[in-house]
């Protein structure tokens, strides 16, 4: 066969294989534009949701709403996905809500394993972090650790809300709603967006399982 059929040949095989390997794009990838994903899921559908580009870094909350109106403290648990960043109020094995959370940074990570809710308060102040402010009711530390940062004189600390306060351990860890940047934040608990957390709340009961994987 002469060079050139050859190098005709090659070409054509190329096209080929260039255009089969779009169409086995997976779920949350694209072929390079947004726009050109096909989610092929049915709407609605749990495996739409997480297979959007966006996820799992987007702000959307996922609800199975009939199944959500059937949750209750009887048979609901938590599984909280540090890795995702994403926390998830199961019906037995079955996701009834995915929201975003904000987990231990680094300097304070959060534990990993199984777990029970140890404490359920709903207007919770932390007892460790939060603000000074000085005698002029001025922000001295926005941040601050109360076992190791000092109130200077005639100030004060405030600690942090954690409304809809859920326990995990004695030490403080906890789920609570607070800021969720989209990756780890938070000095050890995992802070949940405001309008899921009291939804959860109302799904859970002291005892009930949290995993944190």
């Amino acid at each position: 066969m002469k060079k050139t059929n050859l190098l005709h040949l090659a070409m054509i095989v190329f096209v080929v294989l260039s255009s089969c390997a779009d169409k086995n794009i997976m779920p949350n990838q694209t072929s390079g534009d947004p726009k050109q994903f096909k989610n092929p899921y049915p709407v609605g559908s749990y495996e739409h949701f997480t297979a959007e580009p966006t996820y799992p870094k987007t702000y959307n909350i996922y609800k199975n709403s009939e199944l959500l109106a059937q949750t209750d403290e009887s048979n609901s648990q938590l599984v909280l996905d540090l890795g995702k960043q994403r926390g998830l109020l199961m019906n037995g094995d079955i996701v009834v809500m995915d929201y975003p959370i904000s987990s231990g940074r680094s300097s304070h990570p959060t534990p990993k394993g199984n777990f029970a809710i140890l404490e359920k308060t709903v207007d919770k102040k932390s007892n460790t972090y939060g603000i000074i402010y000085d005698v002029d009711n001025k922000v001295v530390n926005r941040d601050a650790d109360i076992r190791t940062d000092v109130v200077p004189e005639g100030g004060r600390f405030e600690g942090s809300p954690m409304r809809y306060w859920m326990r995990f351990t004695y030490d403080g860890v906890g789920h609570h709603i607070g800021k969720v940047p989209r990756y780890p934040a938070s000095h050890g608990c995992i802070r949940g967006y405001y309008t899921a957390m009291p939804i959860v709340f109302s799904k859970v009961k002291v005892g009930t399982r949290a995993t944190i994987r």
